[in-house]
């Protein structure tokens, strides 16, 4: 099982990759909302923002979300490793359940870019 170290880290090399990218996918990721990735399995949340092409993680919190962020992630922290290192989809991740997404229409939208 992921530590919550391994899971900021993670959400850490997401942030780098989303900052180098370019074209379409910089467009998606230069988004200002707010963010949180409730990992289940360790019941954490990290809350943030997604600025500046970048994800800032503000806040590690025990249990779910306190307050509604725009994009909500929720997933196991094996998973969220998986899919920041390559070896897991998303699309195969969310199309199996283990992991949610939740965004408005146009956020969503915007985000299948970077997915």
């Amino acid at each position: 099982m992921a530590t919550i170290e391994e899971c900021r880290a993670a959400l850490g090399k997401l942030s780098d990759t989303m900052q180098g990218a370019e074209g379409e996918v910089r467009a998606a990721a230069v988004l200002d909302r707010s963010v949180s990735c409730h990992i289940t399995d360790l019941d954490v949340t990290f809350a943030g923002r997604m600025t500046g092409g970048r994800i800032e993680v503000d806040d590690t919190r025990p249990g779910p979300p306190r307050e509604k962020a725009q994009i909500r992630l929720a997933m196991a922290g094996d998973d969220l490793l998986a899919l920041v290192d390559g070896e897991l989809s998303f699309a195969t991740a969310w199309g199996r359940g283990r992991v949610r997404l939740e965004a408005s229409l146009l956020d969503l939208f915007r985000l299948r870019k970077l997915l």
